[in-house]
């Protein structure tokens, strides 16, 4: 299994979609792996097994979403969860009440809520600083400190941390360095080369890209840290189902395709609308204008297809959701299909209006997910929602 998994990270991106992870059928030679819907697994002998003693434990299908992603990233371990939030919660799991984190302000809410209103109440500390100031993040950091939890670019924000800096100040601290990376994804932005400990994902979003599964998916070069999840993934048993593993599967194939057309659909829209005169301000790390443009073109390799709009009026903001026709309003992202959201009253509905208003979030912020589309469509329904009174 080691040498297969060296093997993959030796090979380009495109190939790592198609073939990274796959190790083969033995019963018939089937190209895809099989969708073993299994809940146990015959033993010959008690202590006699073929490696799979209960599904929980071990699945194959699971097993080859967690190789595969994991070599999307570089890494040697992966380990596949319910949705994003149960890898959330796991990889919090590897902390002791009275562990602290400095986790970036900017997260997505369900991170936010589980990490205040549920970890919080077992005995973890959390600062939430800017994750983009890099003297914030240094000052946060006590003797307590054994994480640090960045997302870049931010939901909805589009801010970014300067990974290399932030991986320094949490070896320095003796912590671990967590990075979201569902937005930027590995074929845009590659966390461990830069010093990440663990990579978490969204498996719901870019990866499947289809919009017909959940999941989440932590990865990680780190044999002790591995050892650790592996424990957690099997006694805390938020795993996901062997269908929705081999829709991920499924989904990966065409990842590095889409992305580029995620990018190439999102580069063109950001910059439209930046001259469109009923929008105030575009958050897209593509863009010149961004103020951390120079950190993306640096650590990012594309920009993909998360836009967020300010429009300077809410309840303009709420009408114009409400009347684009290709965008679909609707929760999630980086499906193939072009959704458009309202962070204030969806997403980040949970997080304290104080820390919204404190990072830009406000009532009149729309979120786009550009999908695949022809982008002419895309930018004249867009016209057409903003012509509107």
């Amino acid at each position: 299994m080691t040498k297969a998994l060296d093997e993959d990270r030796r090979r380009r991106l495109a190939t790592r979609a198609v073939h990274g992870g796959i190790v083969g059928d033995p019963l018939a030679g089937a190209v895809m792996p099989p969708i073993y819907q299994t809940s146990t697994y015959v033993q010959a002998g008690l202590g006699r097994h073929k490696g799979y003693e209960y599904a929980r434990t071990q699945n194959p299908t699971r097993e080859a979403l967690e190789r595969s992603v994991a070599a999307l990233e570089g890494a040697t371990h992966g380990f596949a969860f319910a949705s994003g939030l149960a890898a959330a919660d796991a990889v919090l799991k590897l902390l002791s009440a009275g562990d602290h984190v400095v986790c970036g302000e900017n997260v997505y809410g369900g991170t936010h809520r589980q990490m205040t209103h549920i970890w919080a109440r077992l005995g973890l500390e959390f600062t939430f600083v800017d994750g983009g100031d890099t003297d914030a993040v240094r000052a946060a950091v006590t003797p307590k400190t054994k994480m640090v939890y960045a997302e870049t670019p931010t939901n909805p924000m589009m801010r970014l941390c300067d990974l290399a800096a932030t991986a320094q100040i949490a070896r320095d601290a003796g912590a671990l360095l967590v990075v979201d990376n569902t937005f930027a994804t590995p074929c845009f932005q590659r966390p461990l080369e830069l010093g990440a400990d663990v990579v978490l994902h969204s498996t719901t979003k870019y990866l499947n890209g289809h919009s017909d599964m959940v999941g989440g998916m932590l990865v990680t070069s780190r044999d002790d840290t591995a050892e650790r999840l592996a424990f957690l993934q099997n006694g805390s048993g938020a795993v996901p189902g062997p269908f929705d593993c081999w829709l991920a599967l499924r989904g990966i194939k065409t990842f590095p395709l889409r992305m580029q057309a995620h990018d190439r659909n999102g580069r063109h829209i950001a910059e439209w609308l930046t001259h469109h005169a009923r929008v105030r301000q575009v958050y897209y790390p593509g863009l010149p204008s961004h103020p951390q443009h120079d950190l993306a073109c640096r650590q990012m390799s594309g920009f993909g297809g998360m836009i967020s709009v300010e429009l300077g009026d809410e309840a303009f903001a709420r009408r114009f959701v409400e009347r684009t026709k290709v965008f679909a309003l609707a929760e999630s992202l980086g499906g193939v299909e072009s959704l458009i959201g309202h962070p204030a009253t969806m997403t980040h509905a949970s997080v304290p209006l104080e820390l919204r208003r404190k990072m830009g979030l406000t009532n009149s912020l729309i979120r786009l997910s550009v999908g695949i589309e022809d982008p002419q469509d895309l930018i004249e329904d867009l016209d057409q929602a903003l012509s509107g009174n």
